[in-house]
């Protein structure tokens, strides 16, 4: 069942997702080079901390960090660890927070520096992907608009969407109802209604889209080794526009660090 909010709910939604985008920006700035992803989780359970909220990735299902660093050839989950970031890295940083019983969650890559042209055309392909979902978040819409919409936006562009991993409903629990997968055909799936509440996340890669998972038994990275790249938000679906609840600043796309020196 797809849970509709209440506006009270969502009102307490908001304030959850308005942390979870000031915590993801102020990350995004501390990603430069001989940063550690462990300092970047040690960073974020701070901010975390003094604005009232906590990981709600934190032991989900044993996971051991605070917030998800993925560098390069790593789609998602990967750990925080000893690991120096370097110019020319891609960086995944995804941030889930839990406040007053509610879940904000939203990622963003960052590039290090100067990349190389076609990494820096897959970042632009995969926002561009986040905001073509988004855009159908409405309601009458089916969950298959926003997958076709994503699908769409990143093959005309070359690129290869992840199919083992999926957007989701969000709200008092991190992973609702419906799955939003990042293909699929318009007009098919649950019908979307005001007041649902949902996490879109394009993970595109620069090869191909399969992906294996290291002996970590978390990282999952890219099968060919080459670069992938995640964006994600949280939208509330309205009668009209969605609304991005993790929107940082006015700006919801386009992060102040989105490339880092």
């Amino acid at each position: 069942m797809i849970i509709v909010k209440a506006p009270e709910e969502i009102a307490a939604l908001r304030r959850a997702c308005q942390a979870a985008a000031e915590v993801l920006a102020q990350v995004a700035a501390q990603v430069v080079p001989g940063a550690t992803t462990e300092e970047l989780d040690q960073f974020a359970a701070a901010r975390m901390r003094e604005l009232g909220a906590s990981s709600a990735f934190l032991g989900y299902h044993g996971y051991p960090g605070h917030i998800c660093v993925s560098i390069n050839e790593e789609v998602v989950h990967g750990l925080p660890s000893k690991r120096k970031i370097r110019y020319g890295d891609v960086v995944s940083l995804d941030v889930g927070v839990s406040l007053d019983g509610w879940i904000g969650d939203n990622a963003v890559t960052v590039a290090v520096g100067m990349v190389d042209p076609g990494v820096q055309a897959l970042l632009a392909a995969t926002e561009a992907a986040l905001r073509a979902g988004v855009a159908q978040a409405r309601a009458g819409n089916a969950v298959g608009d926003i997958s076709h919409a994503v699908e769409e936006c990143v093959t005309q562009r070359g690129f290869s969407v992840v199919r083992e991993y999926v957007g989701h409903g969000v709200g008092r629990t991190m992973h609702e109802e419906p799955q939003i997968p990042n293909y699929g055909l318009a007009g098919h799936g649950p019908r979307l209604r005001a007041g649902m509440t949902l996490a879109i996340e394009p993970m595109v890669n620069l090869g191909t889209g399969a992906v294996r998972t290291l002996g970590d038994h978390w990282t999952v990275v890219t099968a060919d080794g080459m670069p992938s790249a995640h964006f994600e938000h949280t939208v509330l679906v309205t009668e009209a526009e969605p609304e991005i609840l993790t929107c940082w600043e006015g700006k919801p796309y386009g992060l102040k660090a989105r490339s880092r020196p």
